[in-house]
C-alpha cells in the first residue's frame, strides 16, 4: 500500500509518540473523576446493568485521537514517488555557442542572421531527442543560457529568448569558446561537439580563441565553426536620425582562425553564405557519431495528504455532533 510514497516532513512521525500519552491520560482523569462512596452492602445494586450508552461515549475519544492521527499522518506530507528510471540512450554532448554581436542584424539571412541561425538551431535541437545539448551566448563577453540537458522544451524557450544586444556588443570567440568547454568539462560522454557560430572577427575578450582550442583538444572536444555570412557586402540596419535605414556593409569573417581552431581539435570549418546553406551545414553536422549515455528520467512529485486532512475532519466533525447530540447528557 505504501510503495512508491514519500514523506516530505517525516520528523512529524515522532507526535504519534504523543498518542499512547493521550489515552492513558484519558483513563487516568476518567478514574479520578469517580466519586467514591462508602455504603454498608451493595446488595441493592445487584443485577443493575451499566447502559450501551456508557460505553460508547469513550468511542468520543477514540474518534478525536483517530482525527489526531490523521492529521499528523497529513502533517508528514506523504507523496507518490517521483518516478525515475535509468535509460541508455544513442547521443552526444553538444553546446552551441552563438554569436550575438549586433552584426548578427545584417539581412544577407531572412529575416537576418541571428533570427535565421536560432531557426536552423532550433531544427538541429529538434532532429537529436536523445543529444544532451547546452546554450553559449557571446558577443563582446560570454555568458552560459543553458546547461546541458535532454529537456529540449526548456532549452528552445532560452533559444526563443535570444536577442542582439543582451550583453555587451562585440566578438569574444576566444570567451565563447571558454565557457562551452567549461559546461563540457564534467562530461562524460564519449564524444563532445562544441558548435560555434559568428560572423565577425575576434576583437574582444581575455581569452585567446586558439588558447581555447588547445584546452578543447585536451579535453577532447572537437570544434565545429560556421562562418555566417554572405560575400562582400550585406545590407544592415542602422538608426539614423530619420529612423532605421538599411545601408551596406562588409562581411569580414577570420575564416582562417576558424578553420585552424576546428583543425587543431579534429572538427571542421563550414561556410553558410544564405538560410539553405546554413541548414545544410547542420544538416552534415547532424551526421556526427552518437555514442551512449546514461541519462535519469525525473517526473513531478504527486501530494497525498489531502486525503488524510479529510478523514481527520470527518472524524472530528462526527465526535462534535456526536457530543452535542447523542451523548449530550451522558455524564
Amino acid at each position: 500500500m505504501l510503495k512508491g510514497i514519500t514523506f516530505a516532513s517525516p520528523n512529524y512521525f515522532y507526535l504519534l509518540l504523543l498518542i499512547p500519552i493521550l489515552v492513558a491520560w484519558y483513563f487516568f482523569r476518567q478514574k479520578m473523576n469517580h466519586a467514591d462512596i462508602q455504603v454498608s452492602s451493595t446488595t441493592g445494586f445487584e443485577g443493575v446493568k451499566k447502559g450501551i450508552r456508557l460505553y460508547l461515549y469513550h468511542g468520543l475519544y477514540v474518534l478525536r485521537m483517530l482525527a489526531l492521527i490523521f492529521l499528523i499522518l497529513a502533517l508528514t506530507r506523504p507523496q507518490s514517488k517521483k518516478s525515475h528510471h535509468d535509460i541508455t540512450v544513442e547521443g552526444i554532448d553538444i553546446v552551441l555557442a552563438m554569436d550575438i554581436s549586433g552584426s548578427m542584424l545584417a539581412m544577407d539571412f531572412k529575416p537576418n542572421r541571428i533570427e535565421a541561425s536560432k531557426n536552423v538551431a532550433m531544427e538541429f535541437i529538434d532532429g537529436r531527442p536523445n543529444d544532451r545539448i547546452g546554450l553559449v551566448i557571446f558577443s563582446g563577453e560570454a555568458f552560459s543560457q543553458c546547461p546541458l540537458t535532454t529537456d529540449h522544451a526548456v532549452l528552445k524557450t532560452l533559444f526563443q529568448d535570444i536577442r542582439s544586444g543582451m550583453i555587451e556588443d562585440g566578438t569574444a570567440i576566444g570567451d565563447g569558446l571558454a565557457t562551452a568547454l567549461n559546461r563540457l568539462r564534467g562530461s562524460k560522454a564519449i564524444s563532445k561537439v562544441i558548435i560555434l557560430l559568428t560572423d565577425g572577427v575576434n576583437n574582444m575578450g581575455s581569452i585567446d580563441p586558439l588558447s581555447s582550442a588547445e584546452i578543447a583538444k585536451l579535453y577532447g572536444v572537437r570544434i565545429y565553426t560556421i562562418g555566417i555570412g554572405t560575400t562582400g557586402m550585406a545590407p544592415y540596419p542602422v538608426q539614423t536620425p530619420f529612423g532605421i535605414e538599411v545601408r551596406p556593409m562588409e562581411v569580414k569573417i577570420d575564416e582562417e582562425l576558424l578553420r585552424q581552431i576546428s583543425k587543431m581539435t579534429d572538427g571542421k570549418y563550414f561556410r553558410a553564405t544564405n538560410n539553405t546553406k546554413l541548414r545544410q551545414v547542420y544538416q552534415e553536422i547532424d551526421k556526427l557519431e552518437k555514442s551512449k549515455i546514461d541519462v535519469t528520467e525525473f517526473h513531478k512529485k504527486q501530494e497525498e495528504f489531502f486525503l488524510l486532512a479529510w478523514i481527520a475532519l470527518f472524524f472530528i466533525t462526527l465526535e462534535i455532533i456526536l457530543r452535542n447530540t447523542y451523548f449530550r447528557n451522558t455524564p
